[in-house]
């Protein structure tokens, strides 16, 4: 008795089987049908100096020199936004070395940009144009808004200031859903924590009241959980880079990361941020190895890794 009833169980699963697979073959969803992958037509950042790219060609870190002229290449050490554009064969107007005719990038990320700037030139591309489904967007902005409040204590209270970090958190999430809410396609990213950097290794070796390192982080943690409490969430218009855990991690974590140097700044402080390059570097630092090129500023490899994540969200989300 036991084995009938085995033998009809197992022809009932068989029949379903095949009625399930008819269905999907009914429906347009045979094994041979794909998702067609997303192929933007532009690419447009917004940010602060970590993803800008002057007219000049130079960016905030260590920038590279073409071998023969011994000026600035833009080519070499890409910030996350050339990473973004390059993967999908855009460039931007101001790094546009093979003369492209229509270079399909937009760079609206500006040195000392904070998310009140992004929301203000998110303003201004709309009242010129318009967002699509083939816009890949990327957004890296915050650190200067931590830095800004950061400067107002101890005046401000540490709740209060804790608070205003949310606050912006938030601010920068309202933008990002503005944008796909105008149907664009959004890669943004969390901010490093400021704590790590050699301004908050700094402040917490010359400043006595607290461990100014950590409310450095503190703030920073605030902006980055605030962001993504408020971020549209339906996995198809928006994806996120975590840029504050691939940093922890190397900063925990430096040699298996491929740094020697995760505290201080490769750039010399007597040159300006922008004009740093391969030439212009503190004794022994290593243009690859070190975490840091300024201060607040991310060195090449850092800015690589960032570069591939934004790459990574935006070749795998179902845009």
């Amino acid at each position: 008795m036991q084995r009938v009833v085995s033998q009809k169980l197992k022809r009932g699963l068989a029949l379903a089987t095949v009625a399930a697979a008819a269905l999907i073959a009914g429906c347009g969803g045979g094994s041979t049908q794909q998702i067609d992958p997303f192929a933007p037509t532009r690419a447009i950042a917004f940010g602060d100096e970590s993803g800008v790219i002057l007219s000049s060609g130079k960016k905030y870190t260590i920038n590279g020199l073409n071998a023969d002229t011994k000026l600035v290449d833009c080519r070499t050490s890409a910030v996350w936004s050339q990473a973004m554009a390059s993967a999908f064969g855009f460039v931007y107007p101001q790094c546009n070395s093979d003369f492209v005719a229509l270079p399909q990038g937009i760079m609206y990320a500006a040195a000392g940009n904070k998310v009140a700037d992004v929301r203000d030139k998110i303003d201004q591309h709309l009242s010129n144009a318009r967002f699509g489904p083939k816009d890949i967007v990327g957004i890296m902005v915050g650190v200067n808004d931590i830095l800004e409040l950061y400067r107002q204590f101890p005046a401000q209270s540490r709740d209060s200031l804790i608070n205003e970090a949310k606050a912006r958190g938030k601010l920068l999430a309202d933008q990002v859903n503005r944008i796909a809410n105008a149907d664009g396609r959004v890669v943004v990213s969390t901010i490093f924590d400021v704590g790590l950097t050699p301004f908050g290794q700094k402040e917490k070796q010359q400043q006595s009241d607290i461990d100014r390192a950590i409310f450095l982080d503190d703030l920073s943690a605030a902006f980055n959980t605030s962001l993504r409490l408020n971020l549209l969430n339906d996995g198809r218009l928006v994806a996120l880079v975590l840029a504050d855990e691939t940093i922890q991690q190397i900063a925990r974590f430096p040699a298996a990361f491929g740094f020697s140097n995760v505290t201080d700044a490769a750039c010399r402080s007597d040159v300006a941020a922008q004009d740093c390059t391969t030439e212009t570097l503190v004794t022994d630092a290593n243009p690859t190895q070190w975490l840091w090129a300024g201060d607040t500023l991310l060195g090449p490899s850092a800015q690589s890794r960032i570069g591939g994540l934004f790459v990574l969200r935006a070749t795998r989300n179902p845009f």
